[in-house]
Formats: structure tokens, C-alpha cells, sequence
């Protein structure tokens, strides 16, 4: 089985502390949580990171990982307006590589 999380946000203001914090965090989930792929998209205040896991408790782990926590602080605190975050069950996936 897998699961996608979706994180959602309206940025309110990112500075360098937000794009080292962030990068610190992708490399974490993906080497030290079983994150499978991580993908993100900033479009003008709106942001959406998309993460691919094989399992609840692996998406749970990183949830209460400390370091991951006080970066969601720092997100409430300092860098978002807004966040909206669904675990979603992938259903049916399908890709074709196109020369």
C-alpha cells in the first residue's frame, strides 16, 4: 500500500531560515523516515508538498519527530498564513515515459 501526504499552504513570508529548515527536512524524511519521494510547488503565496509513504507508522514516526515538530512551529509561527495537511491511501497509479 501507498500513502501520500498532502501539506497545503498560504505563505505569509519565507526567508533563508525557511529554505535551509526545509531542505534540512526533506533529506530527513527521505533518509531517516522511509519517505519514498517528496515533491514541491511554490506558486506565487500558494504552496503544496506532496510526500509518498509505504505506511501509516512510517508518516506517524516523522510526524512526532522533534526536529520535523519545531520546524512546524517555526512554520506556525513565522512562515505560513494557512496549512491544510490530508494522508491520503494511492488507489491506482500509472505512468508513461514520453520521448
Amino acid at each position: 500500500m501507498q500513502y501520500v501526504v498532502i501539506f497545503k499552504a498560504r505563505i505569509k513570508q519565507l526567508d533563508q531560515h525557511y529554505f535551509k529548515t526545509a531542505q534540512c527536512m526533506r533529506e530527513k524524511a527521505l533518509t531517516q523516515f522511509n519517505c519514498q519521494h517528496f515533491e514541491s510547488l511554490t506558486e506565487g503565496t500558494d504552496e503544496v508538498a506532496l510526500s509518498y509513504w509505504s505506511s501509516l507508522q512510517d508518516i506517524h514516526a516523522w510526524h512526532q519527530d522533534a526536529e520535523h515538530q519545531a520546524a512546524q512551529q517555526l512554520g506556525k509561527d513565522n512562515w505560513y498564513r494557512y496549512f491544510s495537511v490530508d494522508v491520503c491511501k494511492v488507489l491506482r497509479h500509472y505512468e508513461t515515459v514520453l520521448d
